[in-house]
């Protein structure tokens, strides 16, 4: 992992998006001081992502033992109590810097959802930290407590979009403002299957393609399309390397704030990611999969 061009990349959004911020922050009415921290922003950021591509499953043994005791990019580091207690401070910060790594529009694009649980199902009722705001949901593996994770990819496994809702939130819900912006065609799974949604995502010039239940009639489909279909397991590639190597789900949180910090920081790891899943077109191999898109192809 290169430090310095993970740096330099954060250091050059901070520098801009930080004043935009704070011009538009609303005034309590008080007078208080902003004393600068000894670390700066951009090392916080810095420090918060390259967490999720170290391979370290603890945050706190990567900080105490890789960061304070065998690296010297960071001279000014703080104690591991005072980080944790600025990190809250860099959830905005994060949340627009991942905005700023999100993928190009290609006209491919594949959405699913993913639950992210805070506990296992037999501390559900003893649950504190999250009780005002996780929610049961269910899945195809089962029940849990927690939130979902709506993500849009392209086909070069690049992030097009990312919204967190409770976890008994229906997957349909999001897609209308996920998708705001793109175009071409997008794939999911059943679960997808709405009409009105359909309507709606074409109007704004996005097809949604999506596969049968086993109670509803028999569909043709261009070969294309089909195809595609076949290519949509490309999102649940990213979605589990998201949980095993960016650590974007654990039970470990103490607080609703840093539960967002910890998944923001992951995804953008995954966005500085060098290789990611891919269907590997070129443009003559994309062509020549749209020249058959005409050809029908039985849909059961």
């Amino acid at each position: 992992m290169d430090w310095v061009e993970l740096f330099c990349d954060v250091d050059d959004f901070c520098q801009e998006f930080v004043p935009c911020w704070h011009s538009r922050l609303i005034a309590e009415g008080e007078r208080k001081r902003r004393r600068e921290s000894q670390l700066a922003l951009s090392e916080i950021l810095t420090i918060l992502i390259a967490f999720h591509r170290s391979g370290y499953r603890t945050f706190k043994q990567y900080y105490q033992w890789l960061l304070a005791e065998h690296l010297a990019e960071f001279p000014q580091l703080v104690s591991y109590q005072r980080f944790v207690e600025l990190t809250p401070g860099a959830l905005v910060p994060l949340a627009g810097y991942l905005m700023t790594r999100f993928g190009e529009i290609t006209g491919i694009a594949f959405v699913d959802s993913t639950a992210l649980a805070v506990c296992g199902n037999k501390r559900i009722t003893r649950n504190r930290v999250f009780a005002d705001h996780a929610r049961i949901g269910r899945t195809t593996i089962g029940w849990f407590l927690g939130f979902k994770v709506h993500l849009v990819i392209n086909d070069r496994g690049e992030l097009l979009g990312v919204k967190i809702t409770a976890g008994n939130v229906d997957d349909r819900s999001p897609v209308r403002r996920l998708c705001l912006g793109l175009f071409g065609k997008l794939f999911g799974d059943k679960g997808y299957i709405s009409g009105e949604l359909t309507a709606d995502l074409l109007k704004q010039g996005l097809r949604l393609v999506t596969g049968l239940r086993k109670n509803m009639r028999e569909q043709l489909l261009p070969l294309w399309d089909k195809l595609m279909l076949r290519k949509r397991s490309l999102i649940e590639t990213v979605i589990d390397q998201l949980k095993n190597i960016s650590q974007i789900e654990h039970s470990r949180h103490r607080s609703p704030t840093n539960f967002l910090v910890n998944l923001f920081a992951g995804l953008v790891a995954y966005t500085h990611q060098p290789k990611k899943p891919s269907l590997n077109l070129t443009p003559h191999e994309s062509n020549q999969l749209k020249t058959i898109a005409p050809r029908m192809t039985l849909l059961a």
